[in-house]
């Protein structure tokens, strides 16, 4: 589209992999600034999967970089929620505060609604689906509800975190 070769690239960057992952980083800046807006919301922890949405609608290509990607490395929840860095601290710490629970049933609340959220935003930065903020806040609402229903009722006794295993 420049109409220049890539050798403006390589003046700035070494190799190809200092420009992979400086794009990875520019990436998550733009998504954190979506996350960010979640905080000036009640309830944050349900921003924060309706701005992850959101980020999938508005920038499917930078969504399918940060959250589809994968290396098939990653063996379980525990590496994934790391990956995440600090916005899934904050939503652990909001999950404690808001709902009274415990890290463990924080981790678990938050597991479960991450991967719900992550499939209706993969639907979406993949044009398999198009829903509207209103189905969005239903989905996210509702699944929220019947996980916290289920951790507070006792029926959970410890989070169920699975390896996440390869086809």
């Amino acid at each position: 589209r420049l109409g220049s070769s890539a050798r403006p690239i390589f003046t700035v960057f070494k190799n190809m992999e200092e420009v992979q992952q400086a794009v990875q980083t520019a990436a998550m800046e733009r998504f954190n600034q979506y996350a960010k807006k979640a905080m000036q919301y009640t309830p944050t922890f349900k921003q924060f999967g309706m701005q992850m949405i959101l980020f999938a609608m508005q920038e499917p290509k930078l969504y399918q970089l940060l959250f589809m990607a994968g290396d098939g490395t990653v063996q379980n929840f525990d590496e994934i929620f790391v990956q995440l860095g600090e916005n899934a601290a904050v939503c652990l710490t909001v999950l404690q505060k808001d709902y009274g629970l415990n890290e463990a049933e924080a981790m678990e609340l938050f597991q479960h609604v991450w991967i719900f959220t992550f499939g209706v935003g993969t639907l979406c930065a993949t044009g398999v689906c198009h829903f509207s903020d209103e189905v969005i806040n239903e989905l996210l609402g509702q699944d929220f509800m019947a996980m916290l229903a289920r951790i507070k009722s006792g029926a959970s006794q410890q989070p169920t975190v699975h390896p996440i295993q390869k086809l």
